[in-house]
């Protein structure tokens, strides 16, 4: 019986292949602590362009949402409360939808849940931060780089993210 031996051709091409197998997970990967958070650019509900660059300086929630979520709707109120509280300390809060529905669900959407914040749809803002699910609230301190991933909402959740953010606020 004659062994059939592997070319160097096909052994890379395995390689190859096995790693284009892994490399959505890697680029589906959240932000980690400590990391530079991605950059991106969308436009609001309302048409105003913003990228990441508008909020350097600023402590940074990227809220990860959809309209039909509804843990989402549980975390909303508590963003606008803050909002309302640390806005003129330096926070910033920033919504981006999941949605597919097109800007005018979402623009409604935010309308009936005040939302005193820009809204978005995250397009694929969604891609280049790895989310996979919703809600998922990223914060970013006031160098641009991430120092929580929240995912899921909960009072425990709020009052961690409420903590980390009067903290960011007081650094210089």
């Amino acid at each position: 019986m004659k062994r059939i031996r592997p070319t160097r051709r096909l052994v890379a091409s395995l390689a190859l292949a096995g790693l284009i197998a892994l490399l959505p997970a890697q680029l589906l990967a959240l932000p980690r602590k400590g990391q530079p958070a991605p950059a991106f650019k969308v436009v609001t509900t309302s048409g105003q362009a913003v990228s990441l660059s508008n909020y350097q300086g600023y402590v940074l929630v990227v809220d990860f949402f959809a309209t039909w979520c509804e843990p989402c709707r549980m975390s909303i109120p508590h963003l606008v409360k803050m909002n309302q509280k640390y806005g003129k300390q330096g926070l910033q809060i920033l919504g981006l939808s999941a949605d597919e529905d097109g800007p005018l669900v979402v623009k409604s959407f935010a309308a009936e849940h005040h939302m005193n914040y820009p809204v978005a749809l995250a397009g694929d803002t969604t891609e280049d931060f790895g989310v996979r699910s919703v809600p998922v609230m990223i914060v970013i301190d006031k160098k641009g780089k991430v120092s929580e991933v929240f995912r899921g909402f909960s009072d425990e959740i709020a009052d961690s993210m409420e903590s980390l953010i009067k903290k960011l606020l007081a650094e210089k």
